[in-house]
């Protein structure tokens, strides 16, 4: 199982009318690497920190690469830091990741103008079907991380959460955290806005 390769195919399967903001994605992608990492004994939770697990390897390169990454000794990071460390630039690193192993493609826009093309789309892989189907079934995990970067609708309110459902406490806390780290993305977003309109007032004068 490899989340991040899944929610990224995901994202850009389906996300076409609302697309994710990178750093959301971003975000969302160390969380789910994170995942992935626990659930491979490669790192584990004390308390709020991440540690390192049993194994190093897990057998695909980008979560290697996230395992490698880990402090080994104290102080070690908290699952905060992890997120805002790993998360920076990863959409494009899985994005870059993804068109070397030919598991996504340029939609052709116009078919009279081949050198033209439209927006990036997974290719027809076994990698896409496997993500379908764990969205289409609503796997606990990938549809929450689908949730919080806007690609899938909330559940009505009153209904039980999807993070509920996940039986792995350490993989619920993981959850919770993204959802902390792009509620604090949104609010520095929205702070720079309200910001940058004050300079502009400023200028624009009475």
């Amino acid at each position: 199982m490899n989340t991040p390769r899944d929610l990224l195919i995901i994202a850009l399967e389906v996300a076409s009318d609302r697309p994710p903001g990178r750093g959301d994605l971003s975000l969302a992608l160390a969380g789910a690497e994170l995942i992935d990492l626990l659930e491979a004994r490669a790192a584990r939770l004390r308390d709020e920190y991440v540690v390192p697990g049993d194994n190093r390897a897990v057998g695909e390169r980008l979560l290697d690469e996230a395992s490698a990454s880990l402090a080994r000794q104290e102080p070690f990071e908290t699952i905060e830091d992890w997120l805002w460390r790993r998360g920076r630039g990863l959409a494009d690193v899985y994005l870059t990741a993804l068109g070397s192993e030919g598991l996504i493609t340029q939609q052709r826009r116009f078919r009279r103008l081949p050198f033209v093309t439209g927006r990036t789309v997974p290719a027809d892989t076994p990698a896409r079907r496997s993500a379908l189907e764990r969205w289409t079934a609503d796997e606990p995990v990938l549809a929450t991380l689908g949730a919080a970067v806007g690609i899938r609708d909330e559940p009505p309110e009153g209904a039980p959460e999807v993070a509920d459902e996940v039986a792995d406490e350490a993989v619920a806390t993981v959850l919770d955290a993204v959802h902390d780290a792009l509620r604090d993305l949104e609010a520095e977003r929205q702070k720079r806005s309200i910001e940058q309109a004050a300079f502009d007032n400023v200028w624009r004068g009475p």
